[in-house]
């Protein structure tokens, strides 16, 4: 049985989502950041970067949370085109996309908005542009169109599902009546079984981890502070 490491953030939920929609038998292990449980000698043995998520499968140990999405989608060869399908190159650039742009620019517009101790005028003011910029690139590709890459429903749905579902936390409480088709999207996976099987996984294990952001914490989310 594969066994994920991961907490209830974005990236290991887009993973636990691909592992419900494909029916794959998986053993939950938690890594709770907050308490440094990422810096432990034996999970960085599976990802020395110390993030979450990491999956072990048998003999193969994969980290990265879209690494993992495409790991899966080629060992059951479900929820993405067959190799040299010609619309393989459209399916990797906007799984790209949510990888390089969608995910790291709402991480520091969270950041900057949520976690700095300080005020960064200028960093806030970029990252919350940036981050606001891909999610207009996103609704204007979805206008029209059920799925973001080709006409069925793919692992890239499912990476964007796993950050959409945070747009409010990222850009304010407003921020919906912007995209309304990343909306819509959204709310189309999050009304699917494997979705529901997700939130019941996050309510199972929300007492499993720390929820205060205090100096420990910080201390180890944030080593930058410390170096």
């Amino acid at each position: 049985m594969m066994k994920l490491y991961f907490n209830l953030s974005p990236n290991p939920m887009k993973v636990v989502l691909a592992l419900e929609e494909m029916d794959l038998a998986y053993e939950p292990a938690v890594v709770d950041t907050r308490k440094g449980a990422q810096f432990r000698p034996d999970y960085l043995a599976l990802n020395p970067n110390a993030k979450v998520p990491a999956l072990v499968d048998g003999d193969a140990v994969v980290f990265d949370s879209n690494a993992i999405l495409l790991y899966l989608a080629q060992k059951t060869g479900r929820f993405s085109p067959a190799a040299g399908d010609k619309a393989q190159g459209e399916f990797l650039s906007w799984l790209m996309f949510v990888a390089t742009g969608i995910g790291p620019f709402s991480g520091q517009a969270v950041h900057f908005r949520h976690f700095a101790p300080e005020q960064v005028p200028y960093a806030h003011r970029r990252y919350q542009y940036e981050a606001e910029r891909h999610y207009r690139v996103l609704d204007e590709r979805l206008s029209g169109r059920e799925f973001i890459a080709g006409d069925a429903y793919t692992i890239v749905d499912m990476a964007a599902w796993g950050w959409a579902r945070m747009v409010p936390f990222v850009l304010g409480e407003d921020a919906w009546a912007k995209f309304p088709n990343v909306k819509r999207h959204l709310d189309a996976i999050s009304a699917r079984p494997a979705a529901a099987r997700v939130e019941a996984l996050r309510g199972q294990f929300a007492s499993a981890f720390k929820a205060d952001m205090d100096d420990e914490a910080r201390g180890y989310m944030f080593k930058h502070l410390t170096a």
